[in-house]
């Protein structure tokens, strides 16, 4: 079973997708970064200021200027700002593995049809000249 085991993790599908899911998370941060840094407070200035991370509806007693402090308070929140945070967030992320995949296949056709232009013709006659020529022996 250990055997098997080691087999399973040495297949090259397994490392691919674990070396995929490092660099996921790696490419999560940067985007994180990406969608809080530069594109939220770029919004905030078409929406007059707006900062989508802190909006949030207090379920509970009290009021709250802002997310943190709401929840430092242990008050019930409805935090609809980080899911817009987190929406835009995947939809940026999607966009990017789109793209990385459209490029790979676009090169994996390139290298399939250079190999299919480099390879060798067949010598000699085809299956249908043989086919042809049998026929015509037979014939006689």
């Amino acid at each position: 079973m250990i055997k098997e085991f080691r087999d399973f993790i040495a297949k090259g599908n397994v490392m691919d997708m674990a070396v995929g899911i490092i660099i996921g998370a790696a490419f999560t941060a940067i985007v994180s970064s990406l969608v809080a840094d530069l594109i939220n407070p770029i919004i905030g200035l078409v929406t007059g200021g707006m900062d989508f991370s802190n909006l949030f509806v207090n379920l509970g007693d009290g009021t709250f200027t802002s997310l943190a402090a709401a929840r430092e308070a242990g008050a019930p929140v409805f935090a609809y700002g980080a899911f817009i945070t987190a929406v835009i967030n995947f939809l940026i992320i999607a966009f990017v593995v789109f793209l990385l995949v459209k490029m790979v296949n676009r090169v994996k056709d390139s290298a399939i049809k250079k190999a299919a232009e480099q390879a060798p013709a067949p010598s000699g006659p085809s299956e249908l000249d043989v086919l042809l020529q049998i026929r015509d022996a037979l014939k006689k």
